[in-house]
């Protein structure tokens, strides 16, 4: 069974079709790029999975299941975690207190037992301090916790943006341009994350960005998107050397090599 299943996805504004017919898949544990142009409809695709959008035709399966009528924090709920272009943090805030915030819907305990103070609201927050620490560890952000977001630089901030987006408690990942505003060494240090990200919390991520090279060193398998629509689907190497993707998106030439795409996984 897939983790995420898009069939014949299709979203209108007025005359406007900003997804047709898109159809993607992410499977247990895979990451997953989309890459294409500015108005390409990645954003809109993930405003549609998390509900933020309501397609105009089409499903969207989460584990087998039809979510199109769920709104966005029974999705949430469910599993689905998502990082957004511009930064979605309590700006006024520490990087810890964001973590502890972003785990409410997993506490246990009522309002009034928090407010006497009972002991399994007491221990419910040593659990997500313990989680918090485990996550900003990971992410290399453990010198920040104290820190008010505002007064951290960009790289960083879409940093401690995943790290909210993990103490959810995800077992899906979208990650809306995680690379962006990144340098080169920068883009490489991320990769090496999620892909550990991945492998200690069992994670399944379907990640947009225009770092081209960061997409296609980590993902098992690549979109790219034109016009709202599937222009490419396939390994990472075979999209990339696909003709219009190389000439229109990368800026380069297609190689000799005859790329596989489209084919039906």
């Amino acid at each position: 069974m897939s983790v995420l299943d898009i069939n014949n996805l299709t979203i209108k504004f007025g005359g406007i079709t900003a997804l047709n017919d898109v159809s993607i898949r992410a499977g247990e544990w895979e990451i997953v790029g989309i890459i294409g142009p500015n108005g390409a409809g990645k954003t809109t695709l993930f405003n549609c999975i998390t509900g933020f959008y309501q397609p105009t035709s089409g499903q969207v399966n989460y584990r087998g299941q039809r979510i199109n009528d769920l709104p966005v924090h029974q999705r949430t709920a469910l599993g689905i975690g998502r990082t957004f272009q511009n930064v979605g943090l309590v700006k006024n805030a520490s990087v810890a207190e964001n973590l502890a915030t972003a785990q409410h819907l997993q506490v246990s305990y009522d309002p009034w037992a928090g407010i006497v103070g009972s002991p399994g609201s007491f221990a419910e927050e040593r659990r997500i301090g313990d989680r918090s620490h485990l996550i900003l560890d990971l992410l290399d952000l453990t010198d920040v916790a104290k820190e008010r977001v505002a007064d951290l630089p960009y790289g960083v901030l879409k940093k401690v943006e995943i790290a909210a987006v993990l103490a959810t408690d995800p077992d899906l990942l979208l990650l809306d341009e995680p690379g962006s505003g990144m340098g080169p060494e920068e883009a490489e240090v991320l990769g090496d994350t999620l892909l550990n990200l991945r492998r200690e919390f069992g994670l399944t991520i379907v990640m947009i960005d225009h770092h081209v090279p960061l997409v296609t060193r980590v993902s098992d398998y690549v979109y790219c998107l034109n016009f709202g629509e599937v222009l490419a689907e396939g390994k990472p190497d075979d999209v990339r050397r696909h003709p219009e993707v190389a000439r229109a998106y990368l800026g380069t030439e297609p190689e000799d090599e005859e790329p596989t795409v489209g084919a039906v996984r």
